[in-house]
């Protein structure tokens, strides 16, 4: 017969990782050391060189135009695209095509940016003839001092001896991973030299979660006949009343010119329910000094201050008159959170 044991089951241990656990997991930390190791000597390295690159890329009338082979072509398409969107024009040219009509593409007020690790590769041979047929800048960003491609540019980025995280060292890993910090590293040192700004960052990423967080006040605000806006000589009834009519939960309280002095919000009417709160002016209610925004701020600026204050609405003033509103609901309806 079997007998039930009291406390808790006899359950076996759950079983610990398997060799080939351990082995995985070790190769994963130490190829993320290695190439965090390699990103710290490059860091170290970075040094005139590198303002003169800056330099050269923010004085051209074109393009940068990146290009690379390979694993280097793959970091290349990146860093284009990055520099693409934080405001320094450029493109990837395929090596390869470009030998094949791809090198009309590049023009004179162009500088190129040229990546291979070892600087001898063979599909960049053309194109490196072509700007130096054409006084065209040329950029290489190389592993090796005195490769072919580094002795036919204009200015070099050499990257450090660094180890691959490949344990024969062959494939590409910390290599790449260095090409592509240097080539961030450019695109944010050109975005700071050109005072690039969060408002023309959102003009280059108007879709998904990013630019939502981008979109300005101007944008999300209600305006004209959406605003409840009463005279500070108004009755409360007619306060109330727009209130009512324009469903934000609060009235904006205006000056004989026309600025916003005040604020009346459903709270303020519950706080101050009673005999003859009707026939008051709305100046004895409002509170002085609402918080404002301007219409060019930031959306997710705007939500955070509503947080900040624990409120939900926000005017927007242009001199002293209100020019719009914006709910805390607009904002979360667009996607900004």
């Amino acid at each position: 017969m079997n007998q039930l044991r009291e406390g808790p089951a006899d359950f076996p241990s759950p079983p610990g990782p398997s060799a080939a656990s351990r082995a995985a997991i070790a190769s994963g930390r130490r190829v993320i050391e290695t190439e965090a190791e390699a990103l710290r000597v490059v860091a170290a390295a970075i040094g005139e060189a590198f303002a003169e690159v800056v330099a050269l890329f923010a004085g051209i009338e074109g393009r940068v135009v990146v290009t690379g082979m390979g694993k280097s072509g793959h970091v290349a398409r990146k860093i284009a695209a990055t520099l693409a969107s934080t405001g320094t024009p450029a493109l990837y040219v395929h090596p390869a095509e470009a030998s094949h009509g791809d090198l009309g593409m590049i023009t004179g007020k162009d500088a190129v940016l040229a990546l291979s690790n070892s600087g001898e590769t063979a599909e960049l041979r053309d194109l490196t003839l072509y700007t130096r047929r054409f006084h065209i800048p040329l950029v290489a960003m190389v592993g090796r001092r005195g490769s072919t491609l580094a002795e036919a540019a204009d200015r070099t980025l050499l990257l450090p001896e660094i180890g691959e995280a490949c344990p024969m060292g062959l494939a590409p890993t910390s290599s790449t991973t260095a090409m592509l910090a240097l080539g961030d590293a450019l695109a944010v040192a050109l975005l700071e030299r050109k005072g690039f700004s969060a408002r023309q960052f959102a003009m280059f990423h108007p879709g998904g979660k990013l630019g939502a967080r981008l979109v300005r006040v101007e944008q999300l605000m209600r305006r004209d006949e959406d605003l409840p806006l009463v005279t500070g000589d108004a009755p409360m009834t007619e306060a109330v009343l727009e209130m009512t009519r324009k469903c934000l939960g609060c009235v904006g309280i205006l000056d004989e010119a026309g600025n916003l002095v005040g604020i009346i919000t459903d709270g303020d009417l519950r706080r101050h329910m009673g005999p003859g709160l009707l026939d008051l002016p709305a100046r004895e209610l409002m509170t002085p000094r609402p918080r404002t925004i301007d219409r060019r701020a930031l959306a997710v600026e705007a939500l955070a201050l509503m947080n900040d204050c624990a409120i939900t609405v926000l005017f927007v003033v242009e001199d002293g008159r209100p020019v719009g509103a914006l709910h805390v609901h607009d904002c979360l309806r667009a996607g900004i959170a």
